[in-house]
């Protein structure tokens, strides 16, 4: 009995040998992390062959090895999740203290607004008991606000002054009740919200305010800010005059300042300022600004024609440093921009304070948040370019495309005389070479530009479509043109090679900002050499594109589309001759039209449920609709020193294509009769897709032996219906020499990334690849003989460049309703998906 239980307290010694806690020593955990560095999760040969070259680990058993990983990995998953959770609790905390501050500031309002309607009450009793003249002279003393005279800015005393009540009036309009501020709509604090932005429908002139969380030091975001033509895209020049110290610490600068005007068919603006930085007791940053009386600095003598003075109220930045590390900025924006020097259909652009808001205060906090990203390293860019080169870039896409738009004198641009008037202005700058070579044939930039009113055609949308349809108003010989005269060789100059352009693009993204309202691509326009000795040689365009506002829920100023020619490995300090569209709203009411809205030039197959009260829905939102919008487009081209008059009817008549193409695909994705709130849906006026609709599902059943569809698929339209929200990928190809498409489901359009009027632009072997292809070839013989066919999984690529996988691909014939005519074939992509 003893001897047995020896033996059963051994055993259970010896098991809890094998599974005790391991105490490793500091040289031991030195080893296991130097290997953890490298190979978080070791197989169990790497265990084994660890033991063996460390000697100081060959006394722990493999197990145990295995088990020290996987605690590691643990602890390094709770740190980073612990790292997050505290970032999360202070931006939490910072947004609640702002949010407890901005209660505070509408409580104050709230009472400020009720002893006002209480006086306003009194004094509306006084009128009662008084005579006219007595109470006019009574209200006008009890409404009327004092008038503020600037003091003397002739000498530094006055501009100290002049500084002190800026900042007082700032910060009563940045924490206080100085002005009525109304919360922007679509605009929603939170901890991942740019910021909470307002604007006012009350004080003169227009007004925005923001404020939000940034993590960035104080200093660093004053820095930023100040440098004003980083971030505000319209800001031409910030010229500092003076700048002295004031008290305090603080300096004073005397700023000349320029900005671009958005459109051709009003002058840009220009400001004389005051600067006022400085620091308050609580350790907060100011930078605070407001416009001088007099005339002050102004532009050169050639371009003063051009600029319109207008007025800076007191504006600025107040920055808060926060315990955790980030600053709370407040941003606000106070401005007088006469309108009155505009024409009047364009002056909601210069009166609507939603304006400012979305052109500079918005912008000032979106950049600061990007740069902000930036430094910690969340964002990541496409082909190695650094987030800095890729700003530079966009910067220079718009700058030099707003130097087009306004052709300022002094900048050497000159309008080419013409008889009559013109609807396509023609300007020429000799001084400018777009080259970074010495190429004397050039003979400086020739810009084409124009102004019209859309009506009714939502921006985004638009843009959206002339970004992914360029063959629809594109000339791509004209894109040759311009790409081969920018290039280093002479031979550009003279004529470009002959080629034949395809007419398919491939978008390859660059990057983009943080809420993804601004995108930078590299565009790779297909062409092939028409003579055989250059057969191996590329003819591709490159160009640089970048593309915002394509998202009606975005808030956003305006809508643009710029691009210029590069070289396909295009340096940093690439030369840019800029050209594109830019589209602003001239309201301030909200596109209620569908995001997802299929776009139809060709067809009137619309699809979405339908409602017997779409037509009250449609009445109902008629006036929404009503919506109008300048489009300017300015297209630049390289000038040759002989060929003026040649090169300038050439733009004229390419701009005047551009506009007409403009205008055609404007009139078809106008949502004219259509109610946003149910969403498109499908119309009895298009027999022919219901009639197609019927007779793919006819075929598939015929030859497959089952079902396409469900069975509770009866009728014309529900059969229709159901094959448009099928979730296989289902298109149709003719059946002609070159087989191109004619017919694709919602899937079979999102998979190709394309609307239903490009589809027709797309032949059946641009999709597939080598092996798609081959497998396509192989088995048509049996799909034309059988009537169908399978096609073993593989890639395909969309019109987008993108690469997509499928599962299976069914192809077969679609009869038309006699069975013995074959109308086209049909293709099933199952289960497919972006690589």
């Amino acid at each position: 009995m003893m001897m047995q239980r020896e033996n059963s307290s051994g055993s259970i010694n010896k098991h809890l040998d094998s599974g005790k806690y391991v105490r490793y020593t500091t040289e031991q955990v030195e080893a296991l992390e130097r290997v953890y560095s490298e190979c978080p999760k070791p197989s169990s040969l790497r265990r084994q062959q660890l033991i063996r070259e460390c000697p100081i680990l060959s006394h722990i058993e493999p197990k145990q090895i295995k088990v020290w990983f996987q605690n590691r990995r643990c602890r390094e998953k709770q740190r980073k999740e612990s790292t997050r959770l505290q970032s999360v609790n202070r931006k939490l905390t910072a947004m609640n203290k702002l949010l407890m501050e901005e209660n505070d500031r509408l409580q104050k309002q709230v009472s400020q607004l009720v002893c006002e309607n209480t006086y306003m009450r009194q004094q509306l009793q006084s009128v009662c008991n008084v005579s006219a003249p007595n109470a006019d002279a009574s209200c006008e003393s009890a409404v009327s606000a004092p008038h503020h005279s600037l003091r003397d800015a002739n000498n530094p005393a006055g501009l100290v002054s002049i500084a002190e009540e800026t900042l007082a009036e700032f910060l009563a309009k940045a924490t206080g009740t100085a002005v009525d501020w109304v919360q922007l709509p679509g605009m929603k604090p939170g901890p991942d919200s740019v910021g909470i932005f307002a604007i006012s429908q009350s004080c003169s002139g227009v007004a925005a305010r923001a404020c939000g969380l940034v993590s960035l030091e104080p200093t660093k975001i004053a820095e930023i800010l100040k440098d004003r033509t980083s971030w505000y895209r319209d800001c031409r020049s910030v010229e500092v005059f003076t700048m002295f110290p004031a008290g305090n610490g603080g300096t004073i600068e005397l700023l000349y300042t320029q900005t671009y005007a958005p459109t051709t068919l009003a002058p840009a603006r220009d400001f004389w300022t005051l600067r006022y930085t400085t620091t308050l007791q609580n350790g907060s940053l100011v930078v605070c600004e407001r416009s001088l009386s007099g005339s002050g600095a102004g532009p050169s003598v050639a371009a003063a024609s051009q600029f319109v003075r207008a007025d800076m109220l007191p504006s600025g930045y107040l920055i808060r440093p926060c315990e955790g590390g980030g600053s709370i900025i407040h941003i606000v924006d106070h401005l007088n921009l006469q309108a009155w020097s505009v024409p009047e259909v364009l002056r909601p652009l210069y009166e609507s304070s939603k304006v400012v808001a979305q052109k500079i205060t918005i912008s000032a906090l979106r950049y600061i948040r990007q740069i902000a990203q930036e430094t910690s390293g969340e964002v990541v860019y496409s082909l190695g370019r650094q987030p800095a080169v890729l700003r530079t870039f966009s910067q220079r896409l718009i700058r030099g495309f707003n130097d087009a738009i306004n052709g300022f004198n002094d900048d050497g641009w000159s309008i080419l005389s013409s008889e009559g008037a013109e609807d396509v202005t023609i300007a020429i700058n000799s001084a400018k070479n777009p080259t970074t070579s010495s190429n004397s044939l050039l003979g400086g930039v020739l810009c084409a530009k124009a102004s019209m009113l859309l009506q009714n055609v939502p921006p985004a949308v638009l843009v959206r479509f002339l970004r992914e349809h360029r063959s629809e108003w594109a000339d791509f010989n004209i894109d040759a043109y311009a790409a081969a005269s920018l290039k280093a060789s002479t031979y550009g100059c003279t004529g470009i090679r002959a080629t034949r352009f395809t007419g398919s693009q491939i978008i390859m993204p660059l990057g983009h900002t943080i809420e993804h309202e601004e995108m930078l691509e590299v565009i790779r326009l297909e062409g092939q050499p028409l003579n055989h000795e250059d057969a191996f040689a590329s003819r591709d365009i490159h160009l640089l594109q970048m593309c915002s506002g394509v998202d009606e829920n975005t808030v956003g100023a305006c809508s643009e589309l710029i691009f210029a020619p590069i070289d396909e490995m295009f340096p940093d300090d690439s030369p840019l001759l800029p050209s594109g569209f830019r589209i602003i709203p001239l309201h301030s009411k909200p596109d209620l039209l569908n995001t997802h809205k299929t776009l139809d030039l060709t067809s009137s197959l619309e699809v979405g449920p339908t409602s017997g009260s779409a037509a009250e829905n449609a009445e109902s939102s008629s006036s929404s609709r009503n919506t109008r919008s300048v489009l300017t487009i300015a297209f630049q081209f390289p000038l040759e020193s002989n060929l003026h008059e040649n090169v300038a009817a050439m733009a004229r008549q390419y701009v005047r294509s551009v506009i007409s193409s403009v205008q055609r695909v404007a009139i078809a994705i106008s949502p004219s009769g259509l109610s946003p709130s149910v969403g498109p849906r499908l119309s009895a006026a298009s027999p022919e897709a219901l009639t197609l609709a019927n007779w793919i599902c006819q075929s598939y059943s015929c030859h497959v032996g089952s079902e396409l569809l469900r069975a509770e698929s009866s009728s014309s339209d529900s059969v229709l219906k159901t094959l448009w929200h099928h979730q296989d990928a289902i298109l149709c190809c003719s059946l002609k020499a070159v087989p191109v498409f004619i017919f694709a489901n919602q899937a079979g359009l999102d998979m190709l990334e394309t609307t239903l009027v490009a589809l027709q632009d797309i032949t059946l072997d641009k999709i597939f690849d080598d092996l798609g292809r081959k497998a396509l070839f192989s088995e048509f013989a049996k799909i034309m003989q059988q009537g169908f066919g399978y096609l073993p999984g593989g890639i395909c690529m969309s019109t987008m460049g993108r690469h997509i996988s499928y599962e299976q691909a069914v192809a077969w014939k679609v009869f038309e309703a006699e069975e013995n005519t074959m109308h086209c074939l049909a293709f099933s992509f199952v289960n497919w998906s972006f690589v």
